[in-house]
């Protein structure tokens, strides 16, 4: 038995440094040198001052904002250490209750609109941290955030069709309008 104790240790020990050291800081070291902004979180800047990230999603629900979708990380929206849905099933009376609240807030605020609410506006991710709406979502918005802006909904919806990003290399998801990005081009006028 102990001459089978040494070389297992000694195998242990050098695949914990190969696949828990090394491995992991090439990759890192790869990473930095051929994407570089995605290997440091895809960071989005304002001036000098990092005001998030394109791939975590953030809270806004001011009128003159376009908004996220709905979060179910907790304790508080978009936390991006608490990254998880609600587990809630489709038939569940909690989830179907406060996606008819959404509806009811979103139409409330949208009041010119008369088709369906888009369902991004309405449920969370299954992560609870997406950063994208779909463009019906953001074109869903246009008159809401126009009208808080005092700018013609042309100019919105302009702006809206600058910002939508085409499926990953054409073929793979859907479109979709980075949230983040929209709106800090909005403050920018």
């Amino acid at each position: 038995m102990k001459s089978l104790i040494r070389p297992a240790v000694t195998l242990f020990l050098l695949l914990s440094v190969v696949t828990g050291l090394l491995y992991p800081a090439a990759v890192a070291g790869v990473a930095k040198l051929l994407f570089p902004h995605q290997a440091a979180g895809s960071l989005i800047k304002h001036g000098d001052e990092v005001v998030g990230s394109e791939l975590i999603g953030q809270s806004f629900s001011g009128m003159r904002y376009f908004w996220s979708r709905p979060s179910a990380t907790t304790p508080m929206p978009d936390n991006a250490t608490g990254s998880s849905g609600s587990n809630l099933g489709p038939t569940n009376p909690a989830l179907v209750d406060a996606v008819k609240a959404r509806v009811e807030a979103v139409r409330a605020a949208h009041p010119d609109q008369t088709g369906p609410v888009p369902i991004d506006l309405v449920t969370a991710s299954a992560s609870g941290l997406d950063p994208h709406i779909s463009p019906s979502a953001a074109y869903y918005q246009v008159e809401r955030v126009a009208k808080a802006r005092g700018l013609p909904p042309a100019r919105i919806k302009q702006l809206v069709d600058q910002y939508v990003e085409s499926p990953s290399w054409g073929i793979f998801g859907d479109s979709t309008v980075n949230v983040l990005k929209l709106n800090l081009a909005l403050d920018k006028g």
